[in-house]
């Protein structure tokens, strides 16, 4: 273990200027145009459909609509009764793994998306 003084610590770590904040070069939802926007919608829409169909045996049946509000994305996954099982998996752990895959893809967009499955 490190046994220098914690003044000794703070001397060795490199400073931090406030105006090259990693935060700041970040582009928020709102300064992002709505095509850019729109194109991220549509690409979630599709990484839903993607899964979705890659679990399923009947992949005419999977339907999946987004809607957009402000800065976060509604996804709606739609298929047939037989096949939900196969997309939620052993109590949820499948559709919960959807979901976070959902979630970090969408936030690369800097978007919040949520997923509903029905049957």
């Amino acid at each position: 273990m490190d046994e220098r003084a914690p003044s000794d610590i703070d001397e060795d770590a490199p400073a931090l200027d406030a105006a090259a904040s990693p935060s700041e070069n970040v582009p928020q939802a709102e300064d992002v145009s709505d095509e850019a926007v729109e194109a991220a919608v549509e690409e979630l829409r599709g990484l839903v459909s993607y899964l979705a169909k890659a679990l399923t045996d009947n992949q005419e049946a999977v339907e999946v609509d987004a809607q957009r509000r402000g800065s976060s994305v509604h996804l709606s996954l739609r298929l047939s009764e037989d096949e939900l099982g196969k997309v939620i998996g052993r109590q949820g752990r499948i559709a919960r793994a959807i979901r976070t895959v959902v979630s970090i893809a969408a936030a690369r967009h800097n978007l919040r998306a949520s997923l509903d499955i029905e049957g």
